[in-house]
């Protein structure tokens, strides 16, 4: 089975209410996907949104790193070197690790076609049924706690509730939702690196002083301030996770010298794809650590992939955030991974699943 041709289109789902964080407010998902064609006839999918003010990828970013610098290298190479294939796409250019994704999800697919068995077991095995949070975006504190309640209406268990944008009004928002759904759901706060390290020692200090469990805090201070992630780290009793602070393997072997968080979130779209993804694990594993794995806005193509490696990874990837699909007002794909609610399902089709995307508008180029 040999890659022949890349195609590129575009795909667009409204949210069912609008995402809001500290850094930005979205209505609709809109990502590139890729479709990589095979001599044997077989079709991979990946999937990449563009995140400029995480990971820097923009759409059209996207196209030309793959389009330019990955997919000449690619073609014509065998789904079976799998190995070999994911060290071109590292090394086809820096950076860029929302394209590379794209282009690894789509290689994995293929590779777990061409034994005709899902991704998951391909890459170790596990029970193929996990549960995922969801999403609080940053609202009025009445809307919030509504919003929490609905979701724990809806089953979910363990609510991501987004702050970050004013540590008073942060400190009774949270205060707030947790008495409206306490002993009914877990809180995990992500400040999306609203605070600085004091004010973070602040707000979480205060929330323990006043009877608030937290399951942990995500990512409160500049990614770049691994000093900081160490002094809130050291003075809370709250797990610290690192989201944004932690693309790749070697950033995640820094921060455990440092001993600078609790708990490490992985994203293939800040991974790169699917092979540094699992190395993070392994990193991890050896010391100790936790994993969450996470997701930008992205739909059940790419998060499909992301919930494969959480299931063969289950061992120390212990938290799952992929809520993507969730928040779309419907799931434009057929197969694959099924989202319901909370429950996540992976099928036991060869490689994704992933039989038809809906709606997908090609790219010309």
């Amino acid at each position: 089975m040999k890659i022949t041709d890349i195609k590129f289109g575009m795909l667009r789902v409204p949210l069912k209410t609008p995402f809001k964080t500290a850094l930005r407010t979205v209505n609709q998902v809109e990502d590139i996907v890729i479709t990589m064609h095979t001599d044997s006839g077989h079709v991979g999918y990946g999937e990449a949104p563009a995140t400029a003010v995480i990971t820097g990828d923009t759409h059209g970013s996207i196209i030309e790193a793959i389009h330019k610098f990955i997919a000449p290298r690619v073609i014509g190479q065998e789904i079976a070197n799998l190995n070999h294939i994911t060290q071109l796409i590292q090394g086809a250019l820096e950076k860029n690790s929302s394209a590379k994704a794209a282009v690894e999800i789509a290689v994995y697919d293929l590779f777990g076609q061409l034994y005709d068995a899902p991704l998951y077991k391909m890459l170790g095995g596990g029970d193929p049924v996990i549960t995922t949070d969801i999403t609080i975006s940053v609202d009025y504190i009445d809307k919030m706690v509504a919003d929490s309640i609905a979701a724990v209406d809806r089953g979910f268990e363990s609510l991501k509730i987004k702050v970050g944008k004013d540590i008073g009004v942060d400190i009774e928002r949270v205060k707030a939702i947790y008495a409206a759904v306490e002993g009914r759901a877990l809180l995990r706060l992500d400040a999306n690196q609203g605070w600085t390290a004091k004010q973070a020692v602040y707000a979480i200090q205060t929330l323990e002083d006043s009877g608030v469990r937290l399951e942990l805090v995500e990512q409160p201070v500049k990614a770049q301030d691994l000093d900081g992630m160490r002094y809130v780290t050291e003075r809370v009793h709250t797990p610290i996770m690192a989201d944004e602070s932690v693309f790749g393997p070697t950033e995640v072997i820094e921060l455990i010298r440092m001993r600078a968080a609790d708990i490490i979130n992985i994203k293939l779209m800040k991974t790169g794809g699917i092979s540094n993804a699992i190395r993070i694990a392994d990193i991890a594993a050896m010391h100790g650590i936790e994993c969450m794995i996470g997701c930008m806005l992205e739909t059940s193509i790419s998060v499909a992939a992301a919930a494969h490696v959480a299931v063969a990874k289950s061992n120390v990837i212990t938290k799952v955030d992929l809520d993507g699909p969730s928040l779309c007002a419907f799931d434009p794909v057929d197969g694959g991974v099924t989202f319901n609610e909370s429950e996540i399902t992976v099928s036991n089709a060869p490689g994704l699943g992933i039989r038809e995307i809906r709606g997908l508008e090609p790219i010309d180029l």
